[in-house]
């Protein structure tokens, strides 16, 4: 089986974009439809990378990528996470840096950036 990446996403047809376009490559998509369902899964799953959007029903992903960056399970300290999302105002990109993403990327979401994005941190199974 591929690399664990982990969406944290709650619009499913997004959900499924990603899903298709990395499945396709041969990774395993792991499936977090709020912040805190993303959370539970990356404290018990093994994972390879985070795909992260911001906007999200309970928790922001902002205080999602905090309580990565902070969890006692050592991996999520340097996990990548790449920040998917609509916002696109000046700072943004910033602001998703600073809570602990390592990658902003824009919505909508461009499939060869995408998988360019993701096998940099995650080469091909």
């Amino acid at each position: 089986m591929g690399h664990n990446i982990l969406y944290i996403e709650d619009n499913h047809d997004n959900m499924m974009l990603v899903q298709r376009a990395l499945e396709a490559r041969g990774y395993r998509l792991l499936k977090g439809f709020n912040g805190l369902s993303g959370l539970e899964i990356a404290e018990r799953e093994d994972v390879d990378l985070i795909l992260l959007d911001i906007n999200l029903p309970d928790i922001d992903g902002y205080e999602v990528a905090r309580r990565l960056r902070s969890s006692t399970k050592p991996t999520l300290a340097h996990i990548p996470i790449i920040a998917i999302t609509a916002n696109a105002l000046k700072g943004d990109a910033e602001k998703a840096l600073e809570a602990g993403c390592d990658v902003y990327m824009s919505k909508p979401i461009n499939i060869r950036e995408l998988w360019a994005r993701v096998e940099a941190f995650v080469p091909m199974p």
